[in-house]
């Protein structure tokens, strides 16, 4: 790809729904540069899986639509407010692990060239963006362990720590049911804490806890 198609950032988000705007609305109170695009898919052809459409698993039942429908028009209000780089119409077409980072790239939220390699390039429409992170949401495990599987990756048990070894994390996504509301937000700050502690580290400690500002608390 020509060198003004490529976006280098920090994190990308995979999901505009929910589970994507609570986590980078997470980040952002962190000061983590992120990138937010609206799911993963390709028409269906001869492409390999992992560049096939992920299915979306974030539906809320009739119980919670209420709560997620309030929680997410303040996270919509939030990501405004703030400027977060949320890109609705764009959509990842293929996501390709990196050995190494291009020469004399450093991500915008790393400060020296001993900071760990870019290890994600996520192609779009519009060109490529060069992550060390990337958040996945909407997705079954199932797909994600097939999707990883065409990636070259071997996972075993214990799927989301073999995928946060390797900067990769989910929020939003359940072992067995979807998650509740007030699930996604407790997994969105695990994950926002968790990407921190790698791009500032020594800084998680001092910064806030809780509930989103924008957010009421859940009972």
């Amino acid at each position: 790809m020509p060198a003004a198609s490529t976006e280098r950032t920090t994190t990308v988000v995979i999901g505009t729904g929910m589970s994507g705007l609570a986590v980078a609305s997470e980040l952002s109170r962190y000061g983590v540069d992120a990138i937010v695009v609206d799911g993963m898919y390709v028409p269906r052809t001869s492409q390999p899986l992992n560049t096939g459409i992920l299915q979306r698993c974030d539906a809320a039942d009739a119980a919670c639509l209420q709560e997620r429908s309030e929680i997410l028009r303040h996270l919509r209000n939030y990501a405004a407010s703030h400027s977060l780089d949320v890109r609705s119409t764009t959509r990842a077409v293929r996501l390709d692990r990196l050995d190494e980072a291009p020469a004399g790239a450093v991500s915008p939220g790393l400060a020296s060239p001993e900071a760990p390699s870019r290890q994600w390039a996520i192609h779009t429409a519009n060109g490529v963006l060069l992550a060390d992170h990337v958040v996945v949401t909407r997705c079954g495990q199932s797909q994600l362990r097939r999707m990883l599987a065409e990636l070259g990756i071997a996972i075993g048990q214990n799927l989301v720590a073999a995928m946060r070894a390797m900067g990769m994390y989910l929020v939003g996504v359940g072992e067995l049911a979807t998650p509740t509301p007030k699930e996604v937000l407790r997994q969105a700050k695990v994950v926002g804490q968790a990407i921190s502690a790698k791009v500032h580290p020594g800084s998680v400690h001092g910064a806030l806890t809780g509930t989103f500002a924008a957010v009421p608390a859940l009972a």
